[in-house]
C-alpha cells in the first residue's frame, strides 16, 4: 500500500474525509497531505509584523498513537488581537501534555517570530502555563478566564446550589469596576458563600486574576475575561475530528488540526474585533 510521509494513505484517508468531508481517493490524499503541510510550516513559520496587546491561550487535547501506543495529547493554541484590532491564528503545536517547558517552547517561538507588544495573557489557570508566561513574558499581566473559574467554584457545591451561585458570580465579573466587584464578593461571603466555604476558597483564591480585564478599557471588557473565543475554535477542531479516532501518529493529529483552525478562522478578517485605539487613549489618560 502506498505511504504518505510513513503513514499509510489508508489510515491517511481518515484524516483527509475528516477535513474534506467526502471519501477521497490516494492521490488526492498524497495531494491533501502536501496541502496541510505546507499549511503547519506556513503557521509556524510566518513572521509577526505588528505588536499584538491581547493573547489567548488554551490547549485541547486529542487521542494519537505514539511510540506504538494510543495517547492523550495536548494541542496548545495561541491567538492574539493585533494592533489593527482583528484576531490572528499565532501558533498550534503538539506536545505530551500542557506543561511549562511545552508552553515555554511555544511561547519561545512566538518571541522568535517577533511577538511584541503584549499587555495581557487570557487563559486559564494551568500552573504550567503561568509559570511559562512569567519565564518568557515576565511583564505580562495575566487574566484568569472567568468562565474556566466560574466552573471550578461550581464544581465544589451541591447540584442544588449551582445555579444561584453561578449567577451570583457571573454578578461579580459584570461589575462596573474592580471596587464594585469587591463588594459584590463580600456580600456574597457573608450570604449565600457562608454555605459553600470551599467554593468561596477557590473563588477568592482565582478572585484578582480574574479581574485583571479591569486595568483595560470598558469597551474591551466581555471579550478579554475569557477564552471563550478558543473554546469555539476548539468545540469545531472536535467536530471535524471525531470521525478520525485516534490519529496515526501526532504529525497527521497537527495537520489536521491547523487545517482546521485556519479555516474556522478565516472569517476573522472580515470585520474587527476591538477597536485597539481605546488601548491607547486609556494608556494617554493613566500617564
Amino acid at each position: 500500500m502506498a505511504q504518505v510521509s510513513g503513514v499509510s494513505t489508508r489510515r491517511m484517508g481518515k484524516v483527509t474525509e475528516a477535513l474534506l468531508g467526502e471519501e477521497v481517493s490516494r492521490s488526492t490524499v498524497s495531494r491533501v497531505t502536501k496541502s496541510l503541510e505546507d499549511n503547519v510550516e506556513g503557521l509556524r513559520q510566518a513572521p509577526l509584523s505588528q505588536s499584538f496587546p491581547y493573547l489567548y491561550l488554551d490547549a485541547t487535547f486529542l487521542d494519537a498513537r505514539w511510540a506504538r501506543t494510543v495517547e492523550n495529547v495536548s494541542a496548545l493554541v495561541a491567538y492574539a488581537v493585533g494592533e489593527d484590532g482583528h484576531r490572528h491564528l499565532l501558533a498550534i503545536t503538539l506536545g505530551a501534555s500542557e506543561s511549562k517547558e511545552a508552553w515555554a517552547e511555544l511561547l519561545g517561538q512566538l518571541v522568535e517570530r517577533g511577538l511584541r507588544g503584549v499587555q495581557l495573557v487570557i487563559a486559564d489557570a494551568h500552573a504550567g502555563l503561568g509559570a511559562a508566561v512569567r519565564l518568557v513574558l515576565p511583564e505580562v499581566k495575566l487574566q484568569r478566564c472567568t468562565v474556566h473559574l466560574t466552573r471550578n467554584v461550581l464544581a465544589k457545591v451541591p447540584w442544588r446550589l449551582r445555579g444561584r451561585l453561578g449567577k451570583e458570580v457571573s454578578r461579580l465579573f459584570e461589575a462596573p469596576s474592580r471596587a464594585e466587584a469587591r463588594k459584590r464578593l463580600e456580600a456574597l461571603r457573608t450570604g449565600l458563600g457562608a454555605q459553600v466555604p470551599e467554593a468561596m476558597v477557590c473563588l477568592d483564591e482565582g478572585f484578582l486574576a480574574a479581574t485583571s480585564f479591569y486595568d483595560f478599557p470598558k469597551q474591551h471588557w466581555r471579550r478579554i475575561r475569557t477564552t471563550n473565543g478558543l473554546e469555539r475554535l476548539h468545540g469545531e477542531v472536535k467536530r471535524r475530528i471525531r470521525a478520525v479516532g485516534a490519529f496515526p501518529d501526532r504529525t497527521s493529529a497537527l495537520r489536521l488540526v491547523t487545517a482546521v483552525a485556519l479555516a474556522a478562522t478565516s472569517i476573522w478578517d472580515d470585520r474587527q474585533y476591538l477597536d485597539m485605539s481605546l488601548l491607547t487613549t486609556e494608556a494617554t489618560k493613566a500617564a
